[in-house]
């Protein structure tokens, strides 16, 4: 038996080839599908089924790619109405020579949410590990507030999928979710896998054993919902286009990357933060590599060709398949020796001024922006900072005020200048980046309206 974990970073999504006998599933696998293939054939097996926990909102899945490149099955859970593959349904099994993969249905998260309970029966029948989807993760569990008006039966539904299907599988079975650490639905654990038992007993979304406080616990919560989800949603069931390969960006010298920005090219500048406040293209958008398939679809308009701004050329696939996945695949251009080439060509540069939060010697006159979401804002921020989460800002522009020096704050990650670059990009001139933990102290003297 092999079972391979393949982390996608920036959306901390979590797939998984598992095989035995020459024979091999992927699990939940992502649009640049090319790596499963690659280890199946160093595991020497053959991919023979593609099976989904669910629907996935935040990012393209890859199965429909992936079945096209092996002749695979692929299998989502029978609740909803796929335009591709089969339905997978409670206790359907999948034979990969010695090991057993069993369909357990565990709808909350969404209707259809299926989990996998694997068993390797040589030894036994009863299950090592089971695919938990978005229905567990490790410290947290799923998000129930995809489909609005629903958030309470959606919670009761996951209660009972956790409680009632999953842990008692036994503390000794291993879970593997389908997301991990920051940036996956809920506030959970860097690992990839954790037991049963482990979850029951330190996980703190199911300390709450009674089912009407566990429902009233998952009704309170407010997380953005971006609004990429519901196309994400749509073409992950009628199936995503398919790519026939992945996007091949031309190298552009700067007088053809100009040429191609007046017509439309949508510029995305992956450098660092650092890189980005001391040289960068006017109008264009600043997104960290790491931060690509999380923020794209707040930002890129997605009939827009793209021109990637890298660190340097070899940067470039990395860029290009952090945007597919989550279906931005007009990318274009990239921009030849990168943002020195813009530099000495003699064309227009901005740098975004960078500045340290302090009561003691920080100006007063600005509004600092706390850009994290209502839930981090809520833990501590700099005193006096209003929140405006970073994916609200576009329609929110107009709240904003300009006869002050705007601060954008994330509490020293690359939030901030991805913040700062939208800002610009809306016709907002005077910002700068705040440096400093969220107990530094300033008292602005305006305010703007919250909601």
């Amino acid at each position: 038996m092999f079972l391979e974990v393949v982390r996608s970073e920036s959306l901390s999504h979590l797939s998984f080839l598992v095989g035995d006998g020459g024979r091999a599933a992927v699990i939940d696998p992502r649009r640049d599908c090319g790596i499963y293939m690659d280890l199946a054939r160093r595991a020497g097996a053959r991919i023979t089924c593609i099976l989904e926990t669910h629907r996935h909102e935040d990012f393209l899945t890859g199965s429909k790619e992936l079945s096209l490149l092996t002749a695979a099955s692929v299998y989502h859970g029978g609740k909803s109405e796929f335009r591709f593959g089969n339905p997978a349904l409670e206790g359907d099994i999948f034979e990969l020579g010695g090991i057993r993969l069993t369909v357990i249905e565990t709808p909350g998260h969404t209707p259809e949410s299926v989990s996998y309970a694997l068993a390797e029966t040589r030894f036994s029948d009863s299950p090592i590990a089971v695919f938990t989807g978005d229905t567990l993760h490790v410290g947290g569990t799923g998000r129930t507030d995809l489909f609005p008006g629903r958030e309470h039966d959606a919670a009761g539904q996951l209660y009972d999928s956790i409680f009632n299907r999953l842990l008692p599988l036994g503390d000794h079975v291993v879970i593997y979710p389908a997301h991990y650490g920051a940036g996956s639905a809920d506030n959970t654990s860097g690992r990839c896998f954790s037991t049963l038992g482990f979850e029951r007993r330190y996980n703190n979304s199911l300390r709450p054993m009674n089912r009407d406080a566990f429902i009233a616990s998952k009704a309170g919560e407010r997380r953005p919902l971006p609004p990429f989800c519901s196309l994400m949603l749509r073409r992950n069931l009628e199936g995503p286009p398919i790519m026939n390969g992945m996007p091949q960006p031309q190298p552009y010298l700067p007088d053809d990357f100009t040429g191609a920005i007046s017509p439309g090219l949508f510029v995305v500048d992956t450098r660092s933060p650092e890189a980005v406040c001391g040289s960068y293209i006017p109008g264009s958008l600043a997104l960290p590599l790491d931060r690509i398939s999380e923020f794209a679809g707040w930002f890129i308009p997605y009939d827009s060709p793209i021109g990637l701004v890298v660190e340097s050329s070899s940067l470039v696939q990395s860029a290009v398949s952090r945007l597919v996945r989550v279906g931005f695949d007009a990318v274009q251009a990239y921009l030849v020796n990168s943002a020195y080439a813009w530099g000495v060509s003699g064309r227009s540069r901005g740098c975004i001024p960078a500045t340290r939060i302090s009561g003691g010697t920080h100006r007063r006159n600005v509004l600092i922006l706390d850009v994290r979401t209502p839930g981090e804002y809520a833990l501590g921020s700099p005193a006096g900072a209003v929140n405006l989460f970073l994916g609200d800002i576009p329609e929110r522009i107009p709240e904003i005020p300009r006869d002050r020096g705007i601060v954008v704050w994330s509490g020293n990650d690359d939030r901030a200048v991805i913040a700062a670059s939208v800002l610009r990009m809306n016709g907002v001139e005077s910002v700068e980046i705040g440096l400093g933990t969220r107990e530094s102290c300033v008292a602005p003297e305006c305010v703007m309206a919250t909601t």
